[in-house]
């Protein structure tokens, strides 16, 4: 029998030439951490759907600033947990609410760490969706200039970005506009441009209590089953003045990743949310799948369909692991 001269698994046999042929990497500064913060002091309350996971109070974020920075990851995202909620989400565009208090703690600490802050009502309303509600439906365009004044006070308070992910109609375009009328035309916006309706935000909810109280958000997120508005919504946003893109979730839309990748020049993002963690954190937890190699396998494959960062919950983790 004669064999092909070209033997792939000759590049297999060892570590050394496994790392050789090794097409993609993740590097800790390839990943971004997201934290959860509560009003109060000394608060690290674990979160029971995602184990690991803390909400954190303000007087907690500039140890948290100075380990993410230490760790070389490429930034934070923060997302606020207000104690008082309202029908209009005042607490999201309160100079003094609870993300701006964040965002100056961590500036503090650590001027130099890329800050995100994500901009939207859901976590900051009574009724829980991500902008005006009547009872029966989201109003977008009544949302819009609520979305901007919480841009431009978290830009205002030191977020070095603004990643709206309320997937209102021209929202980027309102944001972009108050940012440039505020003298902060250098913030960055990162649009959670296709954001998918997914079963996979459940731990989500549960931290940052932001379930809707009634209905769901299938009526403004973009239903699972489509691609195409996907790339729609994507340009539509470039449009708008977004400097960079996200899709979410991650690994259950990783072909969206694949053709933004190949569509679109500016930076890409992908998210694996809360249910993507903790089904991995309880597969692992049962002995169902192998740790590290399940949560380092997940996370290259983001990478290798064509994230630039990766949002994710294993951040810190895996850096620790990872470190040079």
């Amino acid at each position: 029998m004669s064999f092909p001269e070209h033997r792939p698994r000759r590049l297999r046999r060892t570590p050394a030439l496994r790392e050789l042929a090794r097409e993609t990497r993740v590097t800790p500064a390839d990943l971004f951490d997201a934290l959860f913060v509560v009003e109060g002091s000394g608060v690290r309350e674990p979160i029971a759907a995602m184990p690991g996971v803390s909400r954190l109070s303000v007087d907690q974020l500039a140890d948290e600033a100075k380990r993410i920075q230490d760790l070389g990851l490429g930034g934070v995202i923060l997302f606020g947990i207000p104690s008082h909620k309202d029908a209009l989400g005042t607490g999201a565009y309160d100079p003094d609410g609870i993300i701006p208090r964040a965002l100056r703690a961590m500036k503090k600490a650590t001027p130099e760490l890329l800050t995100i802050a994500d901009v939207c009502l859901c976590e900051y309303t009574d009724h829980g969706h991500c902008g005006v509600w009547d009872g029966s439906s989201v109003h977008n365009d009544e949302t819009l200039p609520l979305l901007a004044r919480s841009a431009v006070v978290a830009a205002e308070a030191g977020a070095d970005v603004v990643a709206p992910s309320d997937m209102m109609d021209g929202r980027v375009r309102a944001i972009r506009r108050a940012l440039d009328e505020a003298r902060l035309e250098d913030t960055v916006i990162l649009s959670y441009a296709a954001k998918y309706a997914s079963a996979f935000y459940g731990p989500f909810r549960e931290a940052a209590e932001s379930a809707p109280q009634t209905g769901d958000r299938r009526g403004y997120q973009m239903d699972p089953a489509n691609a195409r508005e996907a790339l729609a919504e994507l340009e539509t946003d470039l449009a708008e003045g977004a400097d960079a893109l996200m899709v979410k979730p991650a690994m259950p839309c990783l072909d969206i990743v694949a053709k933004a990748r190949e569509r679109f020049a500016v930076p890409l993002f992908a998210y694996q949310v809360s249910g993507e963690y903790s089904m991995l954190q309880a597969a692992i937890e049962r002995g169902w799948l192998e740790s590290p190699r399940a949560v380092d396998e997940s996370l290259v494959a983001i990478r290798r369909a064509g994230a630039d960062r990766i949002i994710t919950y294993f951040a810190k983790d895996y850096a620790r692991r990872h470190r040079g």
